[in-house]
Parts: C-alpha cells; structure tokens; sequence
C-alpha cells in the first residue's frame, strides 16, 4: 500500500488535532483568566491560546518521546502568558507586593523551623490579617508565571522548560528534574493541609479555582488567597535551595 499523505490528508488531520485540543485551550484561558482583573477578555485569551495551538500542532514533533497534550499546554500558556506581559497590567506595586511577601514568608519560616501561618506572615509585615488577605488577591495574577510557567528566573531560566524541549532526554537534565521533583514534594509535604488540597485540586485534578472553592465551600477569594499563599511559599522554599549556577 502506498503510504504517501496527500496534502488534502496532512491538512484534515491537522485541522483534527487542532479541534481536538481546543477545549484544553478553553481550560487553560480559564485558569489563567480567573485571577486577572476583569478588564481582561477571556475571550482574547482564548485567541491567543488558538495562535498557540496551532504553532504546537504544526511545530510538534512525536519523535522526542512527548506528548501532543504536554507539549500543546506549553506552547498555550506560553503564548498567552507572553500576551499579558506585553500589556503590562501587574503594575509595579503589585510585584513589590510578591516580592515583600515572597521574602516574609521566608524569614518567618526560617525563624520558625515550620511553615508559617497566615498570622505569622502578616505580623512579618507589619499588616494585620484582613490587609494581609487583601495582598493576596491582589498578587494572585503575578504568580502566573511562578508554578504555571515554571520558577522562571531573574536570568530568564524556566526550570520546568528543562522537561519539554528537544533536550529532554540528557542525563544532567534528567537529573535537574528528579531534584526539582524532590525539592517541591518536600516543599509541599511542609506546607499546611489546606493549601496542600489547593494546589492538589488545581494542579493534579485540573479544576478552576470556582470549582475548587464549590468543592471545599469556600468563597472563591479565599480559595485565590490560599493558593496565591501556597505558591509564594513554593518559590521562597525554591529560590534558597535551587542555586541560579545550575544548569546547562
């Protein structure tokens, strides 16, 4: 039998894959949608997601052992991550606000050989509970890139990038992986249990944050709060025991 693909065929199949995966953009634009502000259009995100689909399905190559699935969640979030940077809406307040609670958190921790409570990071600084929780929601968007787009770096790293390229299969990356797969466990075995089932729900079970707040009864902002919370907590455990020398 001849196996030669027509140019009508690849471009069916093509359009299939793309069909196919369009609700995973869905998914990821509402992930991503519900913890900016509401001047935000889902619907553009949903566009941009599409521009990044497309570049996934027509760039994706089965022969380096990923997934169409994996490598299409990381070229959507990448492009719809890159979109919202270049409209600079976290203002500089909102960055210096993850930067003071990023660090308080890590001083207190540090103090107190255990995870922090809310309590504690707010006495940290200087805020009293309801100002604390009112940070929170306020940065929960600038944490976009800390977990959802992998701890990048001062330096531009992305660590979680080390397990999706063409590179994935090198020993040293390879072994970057199993320490940063050791490290965040470690990281979250340590925090407390409610942002434990947070980060479990949303991660692992890949529900929105209205779902998980319908699934825990809580309000929604307390459930933003939590994982803006639980998040900062990953990255000021990470940046003191991932040193900036490793890599390539």
């Amino acid at each position: 039998m001849d196996s030669y693909v027509t140019t009508e065929e690849a471009s069916a199949e093509r359009e299939r894959l793309i069909l196919e995966r369009l609700p995973q953009v869905r998914l990821i634009a509402r992930r991503i949608h519900e913890r900016l502000p509401d001047s935000i259009s889902l619907d553009d995100l949903i566009s941009t997601g599409i521009i990044g689909l497309i570049a996934a399905v027509d760039r994706f190559d089965p022969s380096r052992n990923v997934k169409l699935c994996t490598y299409a969640e990381h070229k959507i979030r990448g492009a719809i991550l890159d979109s919202l940077r270049g409209l600079g809406w976290a203002s500089r307040d909102q960055r210096r606000r993850s930067k003071l609670i990023e660090a308080a958190i890590s001083h207190a921790e540090q103090k107190l050989g255990r995870a922090a409570t809310e309590e504690e990071i707010a006495a940290e600084l200087h805020l009293d509970l309801e100002e604390y929780r009112e940070w929170l929601l306020d940065v929960r968007g600038v944490t976009l890139r800390s977990l959802d787009y992998g701890f990048e770096r001062e330096d531009g790293r992305n660590l979680l990038e080390m397990v999706a390229d063409s590179e994935e299969n090198w020993p040293s990356r390879l072994i970057e992986a199993s320490e940063l797969e050791k490290l965040l466990a470690g990281a979250i075995e340590k925090m407390p249990a409610v942002e434990r089932t947070v980060l479990s729900l949303y991660y692992q079970e890949e529900l929105t944050l209205r779902e998980i707040a319908q699934v825990m009864k809580f309000h929604f902002s307390r459930i933003s709060q939590l994982k803006s919370q639980a998040v900062l907590r990953l990255r000021a455990y990470l940046e003191k025991r991932w040193p900036v020398e490793r890599g390539r």
